[in-house]
């Protein structure tokens, strides 16, 4: 009878062995694993003449590239209704456009689909500001890069109000959009403060054929933003030359992810 028992259990453990073995599950090829990173894109400007310049932006799309067969494929960042007045976005401020996770892989375009409520305030007057395209084909911006498993790629998007903004002949406000898009990783700034406080300057420099410019604020002070690593010229010019002297501070080196301070500068008088 024991003989009869352990063999009955003999047979038993050899059968859930069998069924153990050929329900393994292997784990998928690493090819077939799709591994996200993230991406964050941010808003930030350069100064302008105008009292205020409001976008709305109802969302933020990114281009993946695709396969020899297939044309890539449009992926949503940031898919709520948001308005932004760009000329708050100046001297270190800034707003976040959109911050999601996205599947690794290389990107090629950023697209911005805007509302037709889009206006400007020009010496206290408000008007409607017309954006061709913007609510159907969006703002597409050209710019590659790579998203990397468990990493975090942000960018700039410096816009230029007063190159973007065009008023035809009769009266209307145009928006053909002037953006620097610059990776936050290879970029930094440069700051400083520039008395007397009644100078007004405009803050300028060279950014390849491109300029990144601010005011100073109430105190003086000025941030120059998404400035790719390397060496500026910084022009300081005042509201007003016929009192106050222009002045440029040289070879002002930028290292990617620090600020660089100038210091205080004091234009001289006339």
């Amino acid at each position: 009878m024991k003989t009869i028992s352990f063999s009955i259990l003999f047979v038993l453990l050899i059968a859930l062995w069998q069924c153990s073995e050929n329900n393994i599950t292997e784990p998928p090829p690493s090819g077939d694993v799709t591994s996200e990173g993230s991406i964050r894109v941010i808003l930030i400007d350069s100064p302008s003449t105008l009292d205020s310049v409001v976008i709305c932006v109802s969302r933020v799309e990114v281009h993946k590239t695709g396969s020899d067969t297939t044309g890539g494929s449009w992926s949503v960042i940031n898919d709520s209704l948001r308005c932004f007045d760009l000329l708050l976005l100046q001297n270190g401020a800034s707003a976040v456009l959109g911050d999601t996770s996205l599947s690794s892989g290389k990107y090629t375009q950023i697209r911005l689909i805007v509302e037709d409520n889009n206006y400007v305030v020009d010496n206290g007057i408000k008007y409607p500001l017309t954006i061709p395209g913007g609510t159907q084909t969006g703002i597409k911006l050209n710019h590659s890069f790579e998203i990397e498993s468990g990493k975090l790629y942000e960018l700039y998007l410096d816009f230029n109000v007063d190159k973007s903004i065009i008023i035809t002949g009769n009266g209307q406000y145009k928006l053909k959009p002037t953006i620097r898009v610059v990776p936050v990783v290879i970029s930094g700034s440069i700051s400083g403060q520039v008395l007397p406080l009644g100078a007004d300057p405009t803050i300028w420099t060279l950014v390849g054929t491109d300029t990144a410019s601010t005011f100073t604020d109430l105190n003086g002070l000025f941030k120059l933003m998404a400035l790719p690593e390397g060496t500026y010229d910084v022009h300081i010019i005042p509201a007003d030359t016929l009192i106050y002297r222009d002045t440029t501070i040289t070879n002002v080196n930028v290292i990617a992810n620090q600020n660089t301070d100038i210091g205080l500068v004091t234009l001289e008088e006339r």
